[in-house]
């Protein structure tokens, strides 16, 4: 019940929020700018209000202040791994914030260079694991799904910090199309539920349900046609939610199955440069692979659906995997 309280606030905040936020971001002209290599279509949603995604970190953010009132009796290990990913999330949402700002304010789709934003999710990753280590919450021992654990002593904080900048970035190539992201996440949610509650971490299990929530409550606003986008702001904290999850149940190479969009998506990219650095070949019409089913006639809805169900696969091999522990 308390679960489904959260996930209801988180909901409730988000999909209500659209009310007021969309038509300030009108106001203030924060409008999304297409960039010239995408479908041609896409420039129809030229100067769609961007920076949606404050309306599900508000949601979240609510959900999380309530889940805090039910974690009384949790152990101290779950509350410090909760709030210390929440403030991570937030650190990569601000972080998506100046970006979006920074595009606006140039009135075009290039924000903070690569090597700015590179820097700083590395930072923020630092950040959270040094905040883990020093409240002796963090193991070294990697947990590989089905397969077993290895502890890898130094090894792990390099890994860890490869793992946190990789999935951010993913979650970040995955805000494509119209609802893409947020329904993606939101079936990456409800896999970590039922993995918190195999696991019986509480704590994680509010944050997913936040999350699950949250990303509800946004698509109502963000599917196709979509009247606003979440920007850098939304998807960087997404990723860094999603993270959070990961590394709350001490299982962050569960990723490579629950977020198996996003690891999909990022290899899409990674191969289609690769070959055509190589070969000067392109591997897809276009990368992500989102834009390579949206050249082929797919529509935004179909591409949505589809990848939603491949979402719901690698959440229960992923919720199989736990199960093995």
């Amino acid at each position: 019940m308390q679960i489904a309280i959260v996930a209801f606030v988180a909901f409730v905040i988000a999909a209500l929020s659209g009310h007021w936020l969309i038509p300030a971001l009108r106001k203030l002209h924060f409008g999304q700018s297409i960039l010239e290599i995408g479908p041609n279509w896409h420039k129809n949603k030229e100067g769609t209000p961007t920076m949606g995604g404050i309306m599900f970190i508000i949601g979240i953010l609510a959900a999380s202040c309530l889940a805090f009132f039910f974690l009384a009796d949790a152990p101290a290990t779950e509350k410090i791994r909760y709030g210390s990913g929440l403030v991570m999330a937030l650190g990569y949402g601000l972080l998506g914030f100046i970006d979006d700002y920074t595009k606006i304010a140039r009135k075009q789709n290039e924000g903070l260079t690569a090597k700015q934003k590179l820097i700083g999710q590395i930072l923020l990753a630092i950040m959270f694991l040094v905040g883990l280590q020093i409240s002796g919450t963090l193991s070294t021992t990697l947990i590989i799904p089905f397969i077993g654990q290895l502890d890898i002593g130094f090894l792990y904080y390099p890994l860890a910090v490869f793992i946190i900048v990789g999935a951010s970035n993913a979650v970040n190539l995955t805000d494509g199309i119209d609802g893409l992201c947020s329904s993606v996440t939101f079936v990456c949610a409800c896999g970590f539920i039922v993995m918190a509650a195999i696991l019986q971490n509480t704590a994680m299990g509010f944050m997913a349900a936040a999350v699950a929530g949250g990303c509800a409550g946004y698509f109502l606003w963000n599917c196709h046609p979509a009247r606003v986008f979440m920007g850098d702001t939304g998807s960087l904290f997404l990723g860094g939610m999603v993270c959070a999850l990961a590394f709350g149940l001490n299982i962050p190479m569960i990723l490579v199955f629950a977020g198996i969009v996003y690891v999909l998506e990022t290899l899409s990219d990674i191969i289609q440069i690769g070959v055509y650095k190589l070969r000067k070949k392109r591997v897809f019409k276009m990368a992500p692979i989102h834009h390579h089913f949206e050249m082929s006639g797919w529509s935004e809805w179909k591409i949505v659906i589809v990848f939603c169900l491949v979402g719901v696969i690698g959440a229960v091999i992923s919720v199989l995997a736990v199960t093995m522990l």
